[in-house]
C-alpha cells in the first residue's frame, strides 16, 4: 500500500510541476557592430510571442514598467547617446488608463558606444514588463554581456 501511495504522489507532483512551469514570452539576443576603429553598435532583441507585448522607453509614469537599459560601467567603451528604438505602437489600454507604447513579435534596440580599447565586453541588464490582453507578469529583468570585437 506505501508503494501505491508513495507511486501515485510522484504522479501528482510531477503533474503539478508540468502545470506550474513559469511563463517566458520574451528571449533575448545580443550582437554587436564595429562602425569603425573606435565605435560599434549594439544590438539587443527582444523576441515576442504570438499575443504578448513588451513596453517602450518612452512609457509615462502611472502606467506599466517601460523597458529599461542599464549598462554597467566600464573603461573600455562609452556610451554615445541614448539607447534607440523603432517606432512603437501606442494605443489606449483599459488596464492603465492611458496611451501605450509597445512592441510585438520582435524589437531591437540599439547603443551606440564609443570604444577605448580594440575589443571590450558591454554588461548591463535590461528591466521590461510584458502582457497579452488578460495578464500583466511580474516585471522582469535580465543580465547580458555582449562582446565587441
Amino acid at each position: 500500500m506505501k508503494k501505491i501511495t508513495l507511486a501515485l504522489s510522484m504522479v501528482l507532483f510531477t503533474v503539478a510541476v508540468a502545470f506550474a512551469q513559469i511563463e517566458k514570452p520574451v528571449t533575448w539576443s545580443y550582437a554587436a557592430k564595429k562602425i569603425s576603429k573606435t565605435e560599434a553598435v549594439l544590438y539587443l532583441k527582444a523576441s515576442i510571442d504570438d499575443k504578448w507585448h513588451i513596453y517602450s522607453q518612452n512609457v509615462k509614469d502611472g502606467g506599466p514598467v517601460k523597458t529599461t537599459f542599464a549598462f554597467s560601467p566600464s573603461k573600455d567603451f562609452s556610451l554615445v547617446g541614448k539607447t534607440d528604438e523603432p517606432k512603437a505602437i501606442t494605443k489606449y489600454e483599459d488596464t492603465f488608463k492611458m496611451n501605450v507604447s509597445y512592441f510585438e513579435k520582435s524589437v531591437i534596440f540599439q547603443q551606440k558606444i564609443k570604444l577605448n580599447k580594440a575589443t571590450a565586453t558591454v554588461k548591463g541588464k535590461v528591466e521590461f514588463m510584458v502582457c497579452n490582453d488578460r495578464q500583466c507578469l511580474p516585471p522582469e529583468e535580465v543580465e547580458f554581456s555582449i562582446p565587441v570585437k
